[in-house]
């Protein structure tokens, strides 16, 4: 959800150098370099090297939805069928389920009196009419966005259970913690739904129920299934939604399925509703969609009889394509806004399968309404408003998010950053790719209005304490904290890995296995973490333990140039301090008096016996300068002794 903006940085290695240690005081090595980062050993669930174990499991959950929607009375009512499968070793005598759009009820601030929670005010939020199993009522009980559902037999291990509830709410102007909503144009209302049914919580190996409530920050965790769901609604709205539409000869006109079939076979958009032409082949009354979508998290969809319509092919690797769709009001038409829309899904889709993984559904659109920013599979929600470089940031790191936890499925409630930041991630090179560039590179206006180096920006972050690590719930990082914690510094971090600590070869590697190993899976930070070391093959405890555990300051200095015997041709004695308690490998610049400039990379490891590092360099001329971190990669907390200057330069 929402954007972020980074450069992306290149580096050098260069020569073979003779060390010593010297100890100092300030910074402790036993801390950087500890040894115990990982609490627990590999178990049959999850292998020590960050793979899926050989007794892995998940559940399933596979929803079936009918839902009606009254425009006159902004009322969405409808039937969900869960067909829910236990495949853990464990028996359950209840069941949780999400109620997301709960968010808006009062009595998310509960009235007590003599000890009991007074009846909520029903205006807002679900509405429960049965919640049954085989046609018998079940007890249940609600607890703010949480359903707690207790079965008449339990569900003991490998079996399954199917649950009918029929229920109700009403749309807000923006609901569901502004993820929902809805927006008038001038030819109509926008409506966007999304946590528009109960569904079902995880239940995993880490934390049996995860009932984390929504809150508004920490977005979903769902365990995968197929959505079979169709919505009914007034016959003069354009219905776009999560899947595949199962019929288009129904509810679509000749015109619009002509155009649509040309846009399958087209690398550039066609044009498949104008504004002024009628949506559906229907004259009135009511229409109904329907919408498959398999192996999926969840599914949201959005109509309006203002939509104008366009599409293009998409194409993948290994010969195959889907489709890119995107609707939006006349008001944000145009080559400049909107009308480049299905360009940029096209683009980042595409970019994101060859560089990644392949994306793995048919359909992919964005949706212009009232919600600013937010996915869901094969769609996504974003502000009509936007336009340009700023449409194209937003579009690709909604749709992004199909990757990071709609693919990977991470808990994005507890590890927000393995969602956002991994997503601000990818973004960063999709830019530099798209349209060689046309819009990079991608940077975050929020913290550089004037251009600034990204490192440096997060200084200020890190340097505040009240700032939280990343590996914090994100309901409760201050808001004013969030955007730069989770999407900004985990994204930076990352950026970091492959430009400085791996290189791109070892890092693109493991980060491609991390995907394929925890595709339509549930991954742990842990996973993530053994899976980057063991494929690439380094101990990266010190990075992780300084960058995501805290937020500890680097600050890399020179603090002495010598020659061999007082001679240039004997070549320089470098005298180096790590003065903070985070370490990083050291690139150095070194500018010869005769105007060669030589590069150097000293590994992380010597830091590992202390602060104070000795480096002879075999240089054979005086030396001008020597710069630690040439290109200001590093968030050093202290630039001015990153450079040392001969005394003798003019």
């Amino acid at each position: 959800m929402h954007r972020f903006r980074c450069f992306i940085f290149c580096w050098t290695i260069a020569g073979l150098l003779t060390f010593t240690w010297v100890s100092a005081q300030q910074y402790d090595p036993y801390q950087a370099f500890a040894s115990g980062f990982y609490t627990q050993h590999g178990n049959p669930y999850r292998s020590a090297d960050g793979s899926p174990g050989p007794a892995y499991w998940q559940n399933r959950a596979d929803y079936t939805v009918h839902a009606r929607f009254d425009t006159a009375s902004l009322r969405l009512s409808g039937d969900v069928w869960i067909h829910y499968v236990n495949n853990s070793p464990d028996t359950l005598a209840f069941l949780w389920l999400e109620l997301d759009q709960n968010y808006d009820r009062p009595d998310m601030l509960q009235q007590i009196e003599h000890g009991q929670v007074l009846p909520s005010d029903t205006g807002t939020g679900f509405i429960f009419y049965a919640v049954q199993s085989g046609g018998k009522d079940l007890h249940y009980r609600v607890e703010g966005t949480r359903m707690q559902v207790w079965l008449s037999q339990p569900l003991i291990p490998h079996q399954e259970i199917r649950l009918k509830i029929s229920y109700a709410y009403h749309l807000l102007p923006r609901s569901g913690g502004d993820r929902s909503g809805y927006l008038d144009t001038r030819r109509g209302r926008i409506y966007e739904f999304s946590y528009w049914y109960p569904r079902m919580c995880v239940y995993d190996d880490l934390h049996g129920w995860n009932t984390l409530p929504f809150l508004g920050e920490g977005e979903f965790y769902m365990d995968y299934g197929d959505i079979d769901y169709t919505v009914t609604v007034p016959a003069n709205m354009l219905v776009v939604g999560s899947g595949v539409l199962q019929n288009p000869a129904q509810v679509l006109t000749p015109l619009e399925l002509e155009r649509l079939e040309k846009a399958r076979q087209s690398d550039q958009t066609v044009l498949i509703r104008h504004a002024a032409e009628p949506a559906t082949r229907a004259r009135g009354g009511e229409l109904s969609w329907h919408f498959h979508m398999s192996n999926t998290r969840d599914v949201a969809w959005a109509m309006s009889s203002a939509f104008i319509w366009d599409a293009a092919r998409i194409l993948l690797p290994d010969g195959k394509s889907a489709l890119a769709m995107s609707v939006y009001p006349e008001e944000s038409a145009g080559d400049s806004a909107w009308g480049r829309a299905t360009e940029y899904l096209k683009g980042a889709v595409e970019i994101f399968s060859r560089q990644w993984f392949p994306y793995p559904y048919p359909v992919a659109i964005n949706v212009a309404g009232p919600v600013g920013g937010m996915e869901f599979p094969g769609i996504t929600f974003d502000y009509w408003k936007e336009k340009g470089k700023d449409l194209w940031a937003l579009l690709a790191h909604e749709i992004g998010h199909n990757w990071f936890p709609m693919i990977v499925g991470s808990d994005e409630r507890r590890n927000a950053w393995m969602d956002e930041g991994f997503n601000t991630f990818i973004d960063v090179y999709a830019s530099e790719i798209f349209h060689h560039g046309e819009y990079a590179p991608k940077r975050d206006g929020e913290y550089a209005p004037h251009g600034g180096n990204p490192a440096d920006e997060l200084i200020p972050f890190i340097t505040n304490k009240a700032v939280p690590p990343i590996m914090t719930h994100a309901d409760l990082i201050p808001p004013q904290y969030l955007h730069p914690v989770e999407y900004f510094k985990t994204a930076y971090g990352l950026v970091l890995l492959r430009e400085l600590i791996l290189g791109h070869q070892r890092f693109d590697s493991a980060f491609r296995i991390y995907i394929r190993r925890w595709a339509f899976k549930h991954p742990s930070p842990n996973d993530f973490f053994r899976t980057m070391e063991n494929v690439s093959g380094e101990d990266l405890g010190w990075f992780w333990r300084g960058w995501f555990q805290h937020n500890w300051l680097l600050d890399q200095a020179i603090t002495r140039v010598e020659y061999g015997q007082n001679d240039p041709s004997q070549g320089a004695l470098l005298t180096l301090e790590n003065k903070d308690q985070m370490v990083m490998p050291v690139v150095l610049k070194v500018s010869l008096e005769n105007g060669d400039t030589l590069r150097y990379r000293l590994p992380v490891e010597i830091w590992e016996r202390g602060a104070i590092y000795q480096v002879k360099l075999p240089t054979h001329v005086p030396i001008r300068q020597v710069e630690i971190d040439p290109d200001h990669l590093l968030p050093d907390v202290d630039r001015k002794n990153n450079v040392w200057t001969s005394a003798i330069n003019p």
